[in-house]
């Protein structure tokens, strides 16, 4: 059977963990007024404009951060190899960015939101794109599922509990699926 992974660099993916939680430190030491300033809102966008790409770095707390960084580096590395270090870090960014403008546009423009979610959406869409056999493990299910299962439990889940920017996860996501379907009709990943 031949194999379609690379050996790659994993230094993208090391950045990008490192950024967040760089990041996360600063909001545990100072707290003040890091959201505002950083977080996304419809209401503040035209005077923040940067913070449709700086929410993507930023965590609400220590369990938001915790599980979306193990979920871009379990992810990550598999997507990482897959279409290798340029395209990896385009994907993650406008994933993010696609996950942000479809927050912006269906969500109250006084609600503030952070979190690489969006990002790792696209992540996911891409893998199972490419990797549609792809099997994971999922606590507290014992056995592993196809990823796209996951992917829809989690994504139902967003819809479910309050304080979660659904908008954000399904923008990545469509991202993803999207640039998945691009890569694997141009055969990018077949190295």
């Amino acid at each position: 059977m031949r194999s379609y992974y690379q050996n790659v660099n994993m230094n993208a993916l090391w950045f990008l963990i490192a950024l967040n939680f760089v990041i996360f430190i600063i909001t545990l030491i100072r707290p003040a007024g890091v959201y505002e300033l950083l977080g996304l809102s419809g209401a503040g966008l035209s005077s923040q404009p940067w913070t449709i790409v700086t929410n993507m770095f930023v965590h609400g707390g220590f369990t938001h951060i915790l599980f979306n960084m193990i979920s871009l580096f379990f992810l990550g590395r598999f997507v990482l190899q897959l279409v290798g270090e340029g395209r990896f870090l385009v994907l993650y960014l406008l994933g993010g960015i696609a996950g942000n403008i479809l927050f912006l546009l269906l969500a109250s423009p006084y609600v503030i939101s952070v979190g690489a979610s969006g990002a790792i959406y696209a992540l996911c869409g891409t893998l199972v794109m490419l990797a549609p056999k792809l099997r994971v493990f999922i606590i507290p299910i014992p056995v592993p599922i196809p990823l796209w299962v996951a992917v829809i439990i989690f994504l139902l889940l967003s819809f479910v509990f309050s304080g979660i920017a659904w908008q954000a996860h399904l923008g990545g996501l469509l991202l993803g699926l999207g640039a998945g379907f691009y890569f694997k009709k141009r055969r990018v990943f077949f190295r």
